[in-house]
């Protein structure tokens, strides 16, 4: 008989991350469902109730037969469900749209760290669950009319070469400002509309939290947003492009939380990281440099942002910390 392969450092961190991630959704869905009254929605949500229930206890039994401690992640003590709803429902479904996207994106990294057949099988069953998630989330969106569409353009009828290093420059041959290209309008108005959907979480996050050193981090990250939205709609508007215009929902006037300071702490913690990759991503794919110049001093605010809320997390005893490595130092000390 073949011996069962060991379980990698890289694996146990990705299924040590993913607990953290499933389980935080698990107690938003949870919520979300408790205080919406439209039958579809709340179909919806039940669904992927019971989908993140049975993605959650997959995890739990390969640690165990690891021998592995269950992390804590977020239990039920986490979440509020008597409070009064917090956000909208067609927001409520925002932030889903938007945490199914930070999940297909999570999931993709750490597949590609997974080698064990049974850890690669359950981050592609995890990915499809998430994409389907992501997909009916985007269809009940579009249904309500609260989902803006990109911009549309003519199609090329035929290919261009770039000719000129004025093109990254962001000038044509001729000397002018080109304008943007399809590739960087796509990445300008995902990082828009992301932060208009975080702008108006982290504003419903304020409103609750009961710590002031909290409420003055979540104000500052929702200043932060409405920063990013506007240099980054400049850019658009410039070239007589459409922004995102569509509501996408506000804060309700409640100001019981439905949700603990850590939990909000760290929904908050996966938006920037969320933002770095997005933004980092952005720079490299865009071929005109004064974009470069926008999005590198966004991506080091959001990263200094994204610290002090690690900071803050650790300092009111909220960070789980993550399976160490052998500390061999102490342990030949010890012998």
């Amino acid at each position: 008989m073949n011996k069962k392969e060991i379980l990698t450092s890289s694996e146990l961190a990705t299924l040590w991350m993913t607990y953290q991630e499933k389980t935080m959704f698990l107690r938003m869905v949870e919520y979300f469902h408790s205080v919406n009254e439209d039958k579809k929605e709340k179909n919806y949500y039940e669904s992927h109730m019971l989908k993140l229930a049975k993605e959650i206890q997959k995890i739990e039994t390969i640690l165990k037969a690891e021998g592995a401690k269950i992390p804590n992640g977020f239990s039920e003590k986490d979440v509020n469900k008597q409070a009064p709803p917090l956000f909208q429902p067609t927001f409520s479904l925002q932030i889903m749209r938007m945490l199914s996207e930070i999940g297909m994106g999570l999931h993709a990294l750490h597949l590609a760290r997974s080698y064990r057949k049974d850890i690669i099988q359950l981050f592609q069953e995890l990915s499809v669950t998430t994409q389907r998630c992501y997909e009916e989330c985007t269809e009940l969106l579009i249904e309500k009319g609260a989902l803006s569409r990109p911009p549309q353009v003519s199609m090329p009828e035929q290919v261009d070469m770039v000719v000129s290093t004025q093109y990254l420059k962001g000038n044509s041959i001729f000397g002018d400002k080109r304008v943007l290209n399809t590739v960087e309008v796509s990445f300008l108005y995902q990082s828009i509309e992301s932060n208009s959907i975080g702008q108006q979480l982290i504003t419903g996050f304020a409103q609750v939290t009961r710590d002031p050193e909290i409420k003055k981090f979540f104000t500052q990250g929702k200043e932060l947003s409405k920063k990013i939205i506007t240099k980054l709609s400049k850019k658009l508007m410039d070239d007589d492009i459409q922004v995102p215009i569509a509501w996408v929902g506000s804060p309700t006037v409640s100001t019981i939380a439905p949700f603990s300071d850590k939990l909000m702490l760290y929904c908050i913690s996966l938006f920037c990281s969320f933002g770095l990759g997005s933004n980092a991503i952005g720079t490299t794919f865009s071929l005109r440099k004064d974009l470069s110049v926008t999005f590198i001093p966004l991506i080091t605010q959001i990263y200094d942002y994204g610290v002090h809320g690690a900071e803050l997390m650790a300092k009111k005893g909220y960070t789980e910390e993550p399976p160490g490595m052998e500390n061999r130092t102490n342990i030949i000390n010890r012998s």
